[in-house]
Protein backbone atom coordinates (compact mmCIF):
# COMPACT_ATOMS: atom_id res chain seq x y z
CA UNK A 1 0.00 0.00 0.00
CA UNK A 2 1.15 3.51 -1.00
CA UNK A 3 -0.03 6.52 1.64
CA UNK A 4 1.12 10.11 0.37
CA UNK A 5 3.27 11.71 2.99
CA UNK A 6 4.75 15.34 2.65
CA UNK A 7 5.40 17.45 -0.59
CA UNK A 8 8.51 18.67 -1.55
CA UNK A 9 8.57 22.73 -1.07
CA UNK A 10 9.94 22.66 -4.45
CA UNK A 11 8.66 20.36 -7.24
CA UNK A 12 11.62 18.86 -9.34
CA UNK A 13 12.71 15.71 -11.58
CA UNK A 14 15.85 14.45 -12.87
CA UNK A 15 17.48 15.42 -8.73
CA UNK A 16 18.96 13.33 -6.87
CA UNK A 17 17.90 11.41 -3.17
CA UNK A 18 20.26 10.53 -0.40
CA UNK A 19 19.45 8.25 3.17
CA UNK A 20 21.68 10.36 5.52
CA UNK A 21 22.89 8.39 8.53
CA UNK A 22 20.56 9.81 10.38
CA UNK A 23 17.77 8.23 8.49
CA UNK A 24 16.81 12.02 7.15
CA UNK A 25 16.68 11.78 2.75
CA UNK A 26 18.57 14.56 1.01
CA UNK A 27 17.48 15.62 -2.25
CA UNK A 28 19.36 18.23 -4.23
CA UNK A 29 19.26 19.95 -7.54
CA UNK A 30 17.04 18.80 -10.35
CA UNK A 31 14.87 21.21 -12.94
CA UNK A 32 11.33 22.52 -11.94
CA UNK A 33 9.75 23.95 -15.53
CA UNK A 34 12.78 24.04 -17.30
CA UNK A 35 14.18 25.92 -14.29
CA UNK A 36 17.32 24.39 -13.27
CA UNK A 37 17.94 24.44 -9.67
CA UNK A 38 19.98 24.85 -6.91
CA UNK A 39 18.01 24.28 -3.95
CA UNK A 40 18.23 20.94 -1.76
CA UNK A 41 15.87 20.23 1.37
CA UNK A 42 15.57 17.36 3.55
CA UNK A 43 12.80 15.03 4.45
CA UNK A 44 12.23 13.70 7.98
CA UNK A 45 10.40 10.40 7.78
CA UNK A 46 9.84 10.86 11.66
CA UNK A 47 7.65 13.42 10.68
CA UNK A 48 7.30 13.29 6.95
CA UNK A 49 7.78 16.86 6.46
CA UNK A 50 10.18 18.46 4.25
CA UNK A 51 12.71 21.31 5.68
CA UNK A 52 14.80 23.57 2.94
CA UNK A 53 18.57 23.22 3.65
CA UNK A 54 21.55 24.99 2.04
CA UNK A 55 21.38 25.15 -1.72
CA UNK A 56 24.53 23.54 -4.24
CA UNK A 57 26.77 26.54 -5.69
CA UNK A 58 26.30 25.11 -9.19
CA UNK A 59 22.87 24.44 -10.38
CA UNK A 60 22.93 20.82 -12.12
CA UNK A 61 20.70 17.65 -13.79
CA UNK A 62 22.05 14.43 -14.67
CA UNK A 63 24.54 13.97 -11.70
CA UNK A 64 25.46 11.73 -8.96
CA UNK A 65 25.04 11.86 -5.28
CA UNK A 66 27.27 9.43 -2.95
CA UNK A 67 26.38 9.07 1.18
CA UNK A 68 30.63 8.90 2.58
CA UNK A 69 31.63 7.20 5.18
CA UNK A 70 32.28 10.10 6.97
CA UNK A 71 28.67 11.03 6.59
CA UNK A 72 28.68 13.65 4.06
CA UNK A 73 27.58 14.09 0.51
CA UNK A 74 29.65 13.87 -2.68
CA UNK A 75 27.92 15.37 -5.64
CA UNK A 76 29.40 15.09 -8.65
CA UNK A 77 29.55 16.37 -12.12
CA UNK A 78 25.98 16.69 -14.35
CA UNK A 79 24.95 19.03 -16.93
CA UNK A 80 24.40 22.97 -16.33
CA UNK A 81 21.62 24.97 -17.43
CA UNK A 82 23.55 25.25 -20.50
CA UNK A 83 23.56 21.63 -21.10
CA UNK A 84 26.87 20.78 -20.95
CA UNK A 85 28.78 18.20 -18.85
CA UNK A 86 30.26 19.67 -15.49
CA UNK A 87 32.97 18.45 -14.04
CA UNK A 88 33.30 20.31 -10.72
CA UNK A 89 31.91 18.35 -7.19
CA UNK A 90 30.71 19.57 -3.92
CA UNK A 91 30.13 18.24 -0.58
CA UNK A 92 26.66 18.61 1.76
CA UNK A 93 27.75 18.35 5.58
CA UNK A 94 24.70 17.47 7.46
CA UNK A 95 26.06 18.81 10.98
CA UNK A 96 26.07 22.52 9.54
CA UNK A 97 23.50 21.99 5.82
CA UNK A 98 26.07 23.63 4.00
CA UNK A 99 27.65 22.37 0.56
CA UNK A 100 31.19 23.30 0.05
CA UNK A 101 32.88 22.83 -3.01
CA UNK A 102 35.57 20.23 -3.12
CA UNK A 103 38.36 19.24 -5.97
CA UNK A 104 36.95 18.93 -9.63
CA UNK A 105 36.56 15.80 -11.89
CA UNK A 106 39.56 15.21 -14.04
CA UNK A 107 36.76 14.96 -16.34
CA UNK A 108 33.63 16.68 -17.26
CA UNK A 109 31.12 14.21 -16.99
CA UNK A 110 26.97 13.59 -16.84
CA UNK A 111 24.60 10.75 -16.73
CA UNK A 112 27.78 8.69 -15.16
CA UNK A 113 27.86 5.68 -12.45
CA UNK A 114 28.83 6.36 -8.95
CA UNK A 115 30.11 3.68 -6.20
CA UNK A 116 31.12 4.05 -2.92
CA UNK A 117 33.60 1.23 -2.75
CA UNK A 118 34.24 -1.28 0.82
CA UNK A 119 37.21 1.50 1.67
CA UNK A 120 35.39 4.81 1.70
CA UNK A 121 36.83 6.12 -1.79
CA UNK A 122 34.43 6.82 -4.64
CA UNK A 123 34.26 5.47 -8.25
CA UNK A 124 32.90 7.39 -11.13
CA UNK A 125 32.69 6.13 -14.66
CA UNK A 126 31.24 6.70 -18.19
CA UNK A 127 28.79 9.25 -18.74
CA UNK A 128 28.85 11.66 -21.30
CA UNK A 129 31.51 14.54 -21.97
CA UNK A 130 30.29 17.94 -23.02
CA UNK A 131 30.11 16.82 -26.73
CA UNK A 132 27.59 14.01 -25.33
CA UNK A 133 30.20 11.77 -26.41
CA UNK A 134 30.03 8.25 -24.52
CA UNK A 135 33.47 8.23 -21.90
CA UNK A 136 35.38 5.28 -21.49
CA UNK A 137 37.33 6.84 -18.10
CA UNK A 138 36.66 6.40 -14.73
CA UNK A 139 38.47 8.11 -12.04
CA UNK A 140 38.53 8.18 -8.14
CA UNK A 141 37.35 10.29 -4.88
CA UNK A 142 39.51 10.07 -1.99
CA UNK A 143 37.24 12.01 0.93
CA UNK A 144 40.58 12.07 3.02
CA UNK A 145 42.20 14.56 0.64
CA UNK A 146 39.66 15.79 -1.59
CA UNK A 147 41.15 14.79 -4.49
CA UNK A 148 40.07 13.02 -7.89
CA UNK A 149 42.80 11.00 -9.44
CA UNK A 150 42.36 8.89 -12.72
CA UNK A 151 42.18 5.03 -12.81
CA UNK A 152 42.05 2.46 -15.69
CA UNK A 153 39.70 2.92 -18.26
CA UNK A 154 36.44 0.74 -18.82
CA UNK A 155 37.32 -1.84 -21.90
CA UNK A 156 33.83 -0.06 -23.79
CA UNK A 157 32.87 4.01 -23.62
CA UNK A 158 29.11 3.67 -21.96
CA UNK A 159 26.93 6.40 -20.54
CA UNK A 160 23.11 5.78 -19.16
CA UNK A 161 24.18 2.49 -17.66
CA UNK A 162 24.48 0.81 -14.14
CA UNK A 163 26.88 0.04 -11.75
CA UNK A 164 26.51 -2.03 -8.30
CA UNK A 165 29.00 -2.74 -5.86
CA UNK A 166 29.24 -6.54 -5.39
CA UNK A 167 29.89 -9.08 -1.87
CA UNK A 168 33.51 -8.91 -3.30
CA UNK A 169 34.23 -5.55 -3.13
CA UNK A 170 34.29 -5.40 -7.22
CA UNK A 171 32.43 -3.44 -8.92
CA UNK A 172 30.07 -4.75 -11.70
CA UNK A 173 29.38 -2.42 -14.54
CA UNK A 174 26.43 -3.43 -17.20
CA UNK A 175 25.24 -2.10 -20.79
CA UNK A 176 24.43 1.30 -21.50
CA UNK A 177 24.70 3.06 -24.81
CA UNK A 178 27.85 4.51 -26.85
CA UNK A 179 28.45 5.20 -30.71
CA UNK A 180 27.99 1.50 -31.45
CA UNK A 181 24.80 1.19 -30.03
CA UNK A 182 23.05 -0.05 -26.96
CA UNK A 183 25.14 -2.33 -25.14
CA UNK A 184 24.86 -6.57 -23.49
CA UNK A 185 28.75 -6.23 -22.42
CA UNK A 186 29.18 -5.97 -19.08
CA UNK A 187 33.07 -5.97 -16.88
CA UNK A 188 34.48 -5.75 -13.52
CA UNK A 189 36.17 -3.01 -11.91
CA UNK A 190 38.99 -4.47 -9.20
CA UNK A 191 39.62 -1.96 -6.60
CA UNK A 192 42.88 -3.70 -5.49
CA UNK A 193 44.46 -3.77 -8.85
CA UNK A 194 42.75 -0.96 -10.52
CA UNK A 195 42.12 -2.89 -13.35
CA UNK A 196 38.55 -3.38 -15.26
CA UNK A 197 38.53 -6.97 -17.31
CA UNK A 198 35.52 -8.13 -19.03
CA UNK A 199 33.15 -10.45 -17.46
CA UNK A 200 30.31 -12.53 -19.34
CA UNK A 201 27.38 -10.45 -21.71
CA UNK A 202 23.91 -9.52 -20.86
CA UNK A 203 21.53 -11.66 -23.05
CA UNK A 204 19.81 -8.69 -24.23
CA UNK A 205 21.43 -5.25 -24.88
CA UNK A 206 19.42 -2.78 -22.86
CA UNK A 207 20.45 1.14 -20.91
CA UNK A 208 17.85 3.00 -18.59
CA UNK A 209 17.41 0.03 -17.14
CA UNK A 210 18.05 -0.79 -12.81
CA UNK A 211 20.55 -3.02 -11.29
CA UNK A 212 20.21 -4.23 -7.79
CA UNK A 213 22.48 -6.61 -5.41
CA UNK A 214 20.20 -9.22 -4.35
CA UNK A 215 21.01 -10.76 -0.61
CA UNK A 216 22.67 -13.58 -2.02
CA UNK A 217 24.88 -11.78 -3.92
CA UNK A 218 23.33 -12.18 -7.27
CA UNK A 219 22.84 -9.00 -9.27
CA UNK A 220 19.35 -8.37 -11.12
CA UNK A 221 18.86 -6.31 -13.99
CA UNK A 222 15.10 -5.03 -15.00
CA UNK A 223 13.51 -3.68 -17.87
CA UNK A 224 15.27 -0.72 -20.07
CA UNK A 225 15.35 -0.38 -23.60
CA UNK A 226 17.39 -1.95 -26.63
CA UNK A 227 17.07 1.18 -28.74
CA UNK A 228 13.94 -0.12 -30.63
CA UNK A 229 11.66 -1.79 -28.15
CA UNK A 230 11.02 -1.31 -24.18
CA UNK A 231 11.92 -4.22 -22.00
CA UNK A 232 10.22 -6.46 -19.73
CA UNK A 233 13.11 -8.80 -19.42
CA UNK A 234 15.15 -9.45 -16.74
CA UNK A 235 17.90 -10.95 -15.72
CA UNK A 236 20.46 -12.49 -13.09
CA UNK A 237 24.61 -12.39 -13.04
CA UNK A 238 26.28 -14.60 -10.67
CA UNK A 239 29.55 -13.40 -9.99
CA UNK A 240 30.90 -16.94 -9.20
CA UNK A 241 30.44 -17.93 -12.36
CA UNK A 242 30.56 -14.48 -14.16
CA UNK A 243 27.59 -15.96 -16.44
CA UNK A 244 24.03 -13.71 -16.64
CA UNK A 245 20.53 -15.79 -16.67
CA UNK A 246 17.35 -15.02 -17.73
CA UNK A 247 15.18 -13.92 -14.96
CA UNK A 248 11.11 -13.84 -14.58
CA UNK A 249 10.00 -11.20 -17.04
CA UNK A 250 7.86 -7.98 -15.01
CA UNK A 251 4.15 -7.37 -15.57
CA UNK A 252 5.08 -4.18 -17.89
CA UNK A 253 7.69 -3.76 -19.62
CA UNK A 254 9.33 0.04 -18.76
CA UNK A 255 12.57 1.77 -18.60
CA UNK A 256 13.65 4.94 -16.53
CA UNK A 257 12.38 3.35 -13.57
CA UNK A 258 13.63 2.77 -9.76
CA UNK A 259 14.00 -0.16 -7.51
CA UNK A 260 14.89 -0.88 -4.15
CA UNK A 261 16.19 -3.92 -2.47
CA UNK A 262 13.63 -4.63 1.21
CA UNK A 263 14.67 -5.83 3.85
CA UNK A 264 13.00 -9.25 3.18
CA UNK A 265 15.01 -9.65 -0.05
CA UNK A 266 12.43 -8.64 -1.91
CA UNK A 267 13.14 -6.17 -5.32
CA UNK A 268 10.40 -3.51 -5.19
CA UNK A 269 10.35 -2.06 -8.62
CA UNK A 270 8.39 1.31 -9.08
CA UNK A 271 7.41 3.97 -11.91
CA UNK A 272 9.16 3.79 -15.27
CA UNK A 273 8.34 5.84 -18.42
CA UNK A 274 6.50 4.17 -22.09
CA UNK A 275 5.76 7.40 -24.37
CA UNK A 276 3.45 8.69 -23.77
CA UNK A 277 3.26 7.81 -20.70
CA UNK A 278 4.86 7.51 -16.80
CA UNK A 279 3.67 5.15 -14.68
CA UNK A 280 2.58 5.03 -11.29
CA UNK A 281 2.21 0.87 -11.26
CA UNK A 282 5.13 -0.74 -8.90
CA UNK A 283 5.77 -4.71 -8.50
CA UNK A 284 7.70 -7.08 -6.46
CA UNK A 285 10.44 -9.80 -7.58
Amino acid sequence: VWINTGSLNTARYDHTASVLLNGQVLVAGGVNSNNYLSSSELYDPSTGAWTATGSVNNKRVGHTASVLLNGQVLLAGGSDPKNAALGNSELYDPSTGAWTTTSSMNNARAVHTVSVLLNGQVLVAGGNDPNYAALSSSELYDPSTGVWTTTSSMNNARKIHTASVLLNGQVLVAGGVNSNGILSSSELYDPSTGAWTTTGSMNSARNQHTASVLLNGQVLVVGGTNGTSFLSSSELYDPSTGVWTTADSLNYARYMHATAVLTSGQVLVSGGYIRPNAFSTAELY
